[in-house]
C-alpha cells in the first residue's frame, strides 16, 4: 500500500497500430506488468487504442466515449488490480470531428476526470513531414487538475509541452504532479523530448510523468519513444530505453516537490507585468 506523501508510478510504454483490439490487449497487458511490479498509478500513451493518420480509416475505428472497449477494458483492469489509471488519451467521436481525450480512473473503475488536448498540432517539418490535427480533431478549452490519493495531477498531452503557461496554470491550482503522455514524433523528438519534460518540471518544482508511443508504427509514422519521469529537481529517474514497449517505475516522493519549491521557489516570485514598446 502506497504511503501518504509518496507512491509507485509507472508508464506503459505502446506502439499503438490500426486495430483497437490489440492496442487495447497490449495496453491491459502493461497494466497487469506494473501492477505484479508495485505500481499505484499507471499511465499509458497519448493514443492508446488507435494511431492512425488516414482520417477515413480513423472514423471507421473510433468509437464514442459510452462505446469505447478500450476504456472499459482499462476500467475493468483498473478494478481488479486496484490501480489508479490514466490513459493518456484515447480518440473519442465527437461530432463530425474527433476528441483527443484523457481519462484518469480510480481503483474502483470510476472515471474521475477526463481532460481534452487544448493544442492541436498543425506543423510543417523541415524533412516534409505535415501534420494538420485541427482537420480531424477538437481542441479542449480547460486545463484540469484531478484528485489522486497522494497527490494533485495535472493532466495535458502531448503538443501541450511547448506551452509552459499551461503547466504553471496547473502548479498554481495545486498540482505537484504533472503529466504529458505523448504521440511525439521522431524528428522533434530526438531535438526537443528531454529538454521540454525537464523544463516543465523545473519552472514548477513538480513531478513530470509521461508515457510515450515509440518506434515505427502501421500508418507510417515514426515516434520517438523514451517515456519519462523526472523529478521537481528535473532529474530523470525512470526512462524506457529507445522505442522498445515496455513499462518503467519510479517512487513518486512528494517531500520532493516542497524541498524544490522551498529551494527555488519560483511560482511565488511569479509576477504579472506589461510590455512596453521602446
Amino acid at each position: 500500500m502506497a504511503e501518504p506523501s509518496r507512491f509507485v508510478a509507472a508508464c506503459v510504454q505502446m506502439r499503438s497500430g490500426r486495430d483497437p483490439g490489440s492496442n487495447r490487449d497490449a495496453a491491459v497487458a502493461g497494466l497487469y506488468e506494473a501492477a505484479e511490479r508495485g505500481a499505484h498509478y499507471v499511465q499509458t500513451p497519448e493514443m492508446t487504442s488507435l494511431v492512425e493518420r488516414d482520417r477515413a480509416r480513423l472514423f471507421e475505428r473510433v468509437q464514442t466515449e459510452p462505446e469505447d472497449e478500450t476504456l472499459a477494458a482499462l476500467r475493468e483492469t483498473a478494478r481488479a488490480k486496484n490501480l489508479v489509471v490514466h490513459v493518456g488519451s484515447l480518440a473519442v467521436r465527437n461530432g463530425d470531428k474527433i476528441a483527443n481525450r484523457a481519462f484518469l480512473i480510480d481503483a474502483a473503475g470510476e472515471i474521475r476526470a477526463s481532460y481534452d488536448k487544448l493544442h492541436l498540432y498543425d506543423v510543417d517539418l523541415p524533412d516534409g513531414e505535415s501534420w494538420r490535427e485541427s482537420a480531424t480533431y477538437t481542441g479542449g478549452d480547460c486545463a484540469v487538475v484531478a484528485d489522486l490519493p497522494w497527490a494533485k495531477l495535472g493532466l495535458t498531452i502531448c503538443y501541450d509541452l511547448r506551452f509552459p503557461a499551461v503547466y504553471r496554470v496547473l502548479a498554481e491550482a495545486g498540482a505537484t504532479v504533472l503529466t504529458a503522455p505523448a504521440c511525439f514524433t521522431r524528428q522533434t523528438g530526438e531535438a526537443h523530448w528531454h529538454v521540454l519534460q525537464r523544463a516543465r518540471a523545473i519552472e514548477t518544482g513538480s513531478f513530470m510523468i509521461s508515457a510515450a508511443q515509440g518506434g515505427r508504427h502501421e500508418d507510417g509514422r515514426e515516434t520517438y519513444g523514451h517515456s519519462l519521469i523526472v523529478d521537481p529537481w528535473g532529474r530523470v529517474i525512470a526512462e524506457s530505453e529507445g522505442t522498445e514497449p515496455g513499462v518503467i517505475l519510479a517512487e513518486i516522493d512528494l517531500s520532493r516537490v516542497a524541498e524544490a519549491r522551498g529551494r527555488i521557489p519560483a511560482l511565488a516570485h511569479a509576477r504579472t507585468f506589461g510590455v512596453r514598446y521602446a
